[in-house]
């Protein structure tokens, strides 16, 4: 594959196919894009594979879970717009060139703050957050692409425009990234 595009619409018929699929864009150095549950199970990927933390879940998937890493929102974002905050330097930052953006959700689940700190020091780093500080953006460093995020640019061809994240993704997809 030249990419892999994890897409919304969880909970997936197959989560553990949509994780091989992550873990095999990771590891090959594949250009992956993850966009609302594409970005959450990024996240679990990471968790799992690289951090050890097998026991790491989603709570849409299994509600009573030990290690809620993926949790619904205090506030499902359904048809929101949102600003963000990105990370000085990030790539997704790049990307956009600006700081400041503001995206479309269609989300009721993200990454649960009580285990941020786990993912301190680590390649996958939080490369965006909104105002209150709930995280929004994540990539992997030594990467060539590998970018999640919990808005979903896709939503940008409604309107008929052309997202820049996406336009990125498709860019790295075309260059030979072995």
């Amino acid at each position: 594959y030249n990419a892999i595009w994890c897409v919304p619409a969880s909970p997936y018929e197959n989560m553990e196919g949509a994780l091989a699929a992550i873990q095999y864009a990771r590891e090959n150095k594949v250009a992956f894009i993850g966009t609302c549950g594409g970005y959450q199970h990024a996240i679990l990927d990471y968790a799992r594979n690289v951090l050890g933390h097998r026991e790491a879940s989603h709570t849409e998937i299994e509600a009573d879970t030990s290690f809620p890493l993926l949790t619904q929102l205090s506030c499902a974002l359904i048809d929101a717009h949102g600003d963000i905050v990105l990370k000085e330097g990030s790539l997704i930052q790049k990307y956009y060139s600006q700081t400041n953006i503001t995206e479309e959700y269609r989300c009721s689940y993200g990454f649960n703050a009580d285990y941020t700190h786990l993912f301190d020091a680590t390649d996958l780093q939080i490369s965006g957050h909104d105002a209150t500080g709930d995280i929004r953006a994540i990539e992997l460093k030594n990467h060539p692409f590998f970018v999640g995020v919990a808005f979903q640019p896709e939503r940008s061809a409604l309107q008929g425009k052309h997202h820049p994240l996406i336009r990125a993704f498709i860019k790295a997809a075309s260059n030979d990234l072995s």
